[in-house]
């Protein structure tokens, strides 16, 4: 069997994907697409697109820029396109050539149409924030996933600061009408939430005005490290967040390999017998990488080589084989950290020794999909039961093995990668649907293909 059972015509597939910006009915050309994933192990080296996160802030950043402004590496998925097209709709010029963009911002203006966010919550809450510090009317708009998720913790905070925006029910479809009057500069966090504190970042830049924020606890700092690298005049200790009024200046932008990319092949190797990787220049910001402690908590090989900074972000080779992995417990600081990691943590407890328990995810019921339900589903697969609770679920380790029961995925991308991580090991899995991995990473499969045992 070769790593896809039923893979079709690629370009037939990629045809597919483009159709699929706006969430819609399962045709039967989808079903036709739907993979199932093989067993083996991952030998030699490989590298991931650009961070998607550090993908969204360094448009964002250019766009406050006057002057030209070249990114490369800029990751290719559709939720980086949302963010791109938006701004691009309010007047910032943009030329892209593959995974470098040249960006010449400015002053922005009202789109004609609504901002079309996607299935991208990211696009969605930092351009709340954009365009209340600039000041730019503007309506927002998503595919039936995005309208699901909540706006309003961003929503309520921008407020505040004196945005005026009404939302459906404290989600999209959203309508910010201006900000008359800038209010409040100084915020709490009411939760750690990286967008919303991005986007309160954001609105300060635009607006030329200091905000601070404090109530972080160390959530991701993409943002705070793009607008030291770019000259702002910005203090952050994880908790506490200071930006004063400054004029961001032009430096070209390489963007760090993703990190949340490179854990799916990370947790595959670690997990899959005969196993040893390398993966190339990957983002390795602490925010980010509690995958990779909590890994090591379980026994897992990894080693960090060649470490490095590009454009504020640190940068290394990741090295990982397998071992045999113990359970453990993962607390909510931890899982902070790792955060759109938790399914592929759930899957190594899967092959982990003993019980593994992981708290505070409650922020996982309202991700693309209920990631919490979709751990159930995709543990159950291979025989594994996962109890949930509403902060916590534990995971009993065993002998995974593919049942032949079909992944449902509910278009969320994560899901779908995952289950290919949970196949290296437990052998082949369908999934129903694989054109969500478009969203942030559309070379998943072949990248997969490239490593696996001949």
């Amino acid at each position: 069997m070769g790593f896809l059972a039923i893979f079709r015509n690629f370009s037939a597939k990629i045809t597919y994907r483009r159709g699929m910006d706006r969430a819609g009915p399962v045709t039967k050309e989808a079903v036709l697409s739907a993979p199932t994933f093989a067993p083996g192990p991952l030998r030699g080296e490989l590298t991931v697109p650009g961070d998607k996160s550090i993908s969204h802030r360094a448009l964002i950043a250019a766009a406050a820029i006057a002057a030209p402004v070249h990114i490369s590496n800029l990751n290719p998925g559709r939720d980086v396109r949302a963010t791109l097209e938006a701004l691009n709709a309010m007047g910032t010029k943009m030329e892209r050539d593959g995974d470098c963009v040249r960006v010449e911002g400015g002053r922005l203006r009202e789109s004609a149409a609504p901002l079309d966010c996607m299935n991208s919550g990211s696009t969605a809450r930092m351009m709340l924030g954009v365009c209340a510090g600039a000041n730019v009317p503007a309506r927002f708009d998503g595919d039936s996933s995005l309208r699901r998720r909540p706006m309003e913790p961003v929503a309520a905070q921008l407020r505040a600061f004196g945005a005026k925006i009404e939302t459906t029910q404290g989600r999209l479809p959203a309508t910010f009408s201006g900000t008359p009057e800038i209010q409040t500069r100084d915020f709490i966090l009411i939760s750690p939430s990286a967008q919303v504190k991005s986007a309160l970042l954001f609105a300060g830049l635009f607006a030329g005005v200091p905000i601070t924020i404090s109530g972080d606890r160390n959530s991701r700092d993409h943002t705070e490290r793009m607008l030291g690298y770019l000259g702002a005049e910005i203090d952050f200790d994880g908790r506490a967040i200071s930006l004063g009024t400054a004029r961001l200046e032009p430096q070209n932008i390489d963007v760090a390999g993703d990190f949340s990319s490179a854990a799916f092949f990370i947790t595959a190797a670690a997990i899959t017998p005969e196993s040893s990787l390398i993966v190339r220049n990957a983002g390795v910001n602490p925010t980010r990488t509690g995958l990779l402690d909590a890994l090591r908590t379980m026994g897992a090989r990894i080693e960090l080589r060649n470490e490095r900074n590009v454009a504020g972000e640190p940068v290394a080779d990741v090295e990982v084989g397998h071992s045999a992995l113990a359970g453990t417990s993962i607390g909510p600081d931890l899982a902070l950290r790792a955060i759109d990691e938790i399914p592929l943590l759930a899957v190594a407890a899967a092959f982990a020794r003993g019980t593994t328990t992981i708290s505070g995810i409650a922020d996982l019921r309202a991700k693309e999909s209920d990631r919490v339900a979709a751990i159930e589903r995709l543990l159950k697969a291979v025989g594994i039961e996962a109890l949930a609770e509403s902060n916590r679920i534990t995971i009993h380790g065993g002998n995974p093995a593919a049942t032949g029961e079909t992944v449902e995925t509910h278009d969320d991308h994560r899901i779908a990668m995952a289950a290919a991580v949970l196949a290296c090991a437990a052998g082949p899995i369908a999934i129903d649907s694989d054109a969500s991995i478009d969203v942030s990473f559309p070379s998943f499969i072949p990248t997969l293909q490239s490593v696996r045992a001949r």
